[in-house]
């Protein structure tokens, strides 16, 4: 969904009109409230904010199994540390 130029409403306007914006925003729209002439807060509807969300999850999720992968990938290739011996060197270089 695109946004036009009467999407884009100056927050003295929002504050004045914000029943209808909310309406308009209940239907579908996406508004964006300006401050200062400089964009400030969106108003989106609350469905639309939890599929944001939720896309938001299942985004990190995929990095996680990314980094899983890539750290299965490192020990099926030899590319291990004894945890013990990695920790002593970090908390050596740090004291140092």
């Amino acid at each position: 969904m695109g946004i036009s130029s009467s999407d884009i409403v100056p927050l003295s306007q929002a504050r004045s009109n914000f029943s209808e914006l909310a309406e308009a925003v209940k239907a579908g729209a996406e508004k964006i409230i300006t401050k200062n002439g400089e964009s400030y807060v969106a108003l989106i509807n609350a469905q639309r904010l939890d599929y944001y969300h939720h896309l938001e999850r299942e985004h990190m999720h995929l990095l996680l199994i990314d980094d899983a992968a890539r750290g299965l990938d490192d020990v099926a290739a030899g590319r291990v540390q004894d945890a013990r011996s990695v920790i002593q060197s970090i908390k050596r270089r740090r004291s140092a």
